[in-house]
């Protein structure tokens, strides 16, 4: 039962780490990582500060989302609609 149970979160970790790994990619792919890095300030705040800033706020994937996709206060990407979605969900959850 043990063996079980391990394997189980062994696969859960690998899964949210696939998963994370797959976000960086598309972050990279849509230039978000020129100006931004996970950890770090670049030209850009750091995606865990912006985490942080807007933690606990209901409107924060809707105002991000908005922001990044007009390019108010933000220069333009090249994202699809669902990918800055995509990404502002991953962005938040650090």
């Amino acid at each position: 039962m043990k063996m079980i149970v391990l394997t189980l979160a062994a696969s859960i970790t690998l899964i949210a780490a696939g998963t994370a790994s797959a976000q960086e990619a598309l972050a990279k792919s849509s230039g978000c990582l020129n100006c931004h890095a996970v950890d770090t300030k670049k030209m850009g705040p750091s995606f865990k500060d912006t985490a942080a800033k807007y933690k606990g706020k209901a409107d924060a994937e809707a105002k991000l989302v908005t922001e990044i996709s007009t390019g108010k206060g933000h220069p333009a990407v090249k994202a699809s609609p669902d990918d800055v979605k995509s990404l502002v969900k991953w962005v938040l959850s650090l």
